[in-house]
């Protein structure tokens, strides 16, 4: 599947959930939600992330949003 950069994604080989950084050669490039190092994954083995995946991924990595807190400041 070819996701468009910045969208939440999951890798189907390990259930692990990532932003869709880019392409690099065959492969999407995703980095965890909360940040941390980027791994390559078969385009085959990618699709779109529920409302409710995102949701938990956000819940997990800190998003204060969720708690109804402001966000970082930019």
């Amino acid at each position: 599947m070819n996701l468009p950069v910045g969208s939440c994604a999951v890798d189907t080989r390990t259930g692990r959930l990532g932003i869709v950084m880019g392409f690099e050669g065959p492969y999407v490039q995703l980095r965890p939600h909360g940040g941390g190092r980027e791994w390559d994954c078969d385009p085959l083995a990618v699709r779109e992330a529920t409302h409710a995946e995102r949701l938990r991924a956000e819940t997990a990595s800190g998003g204060t949003r969720t708690a109804g807190l402001p966000g970082p400041a930019a």
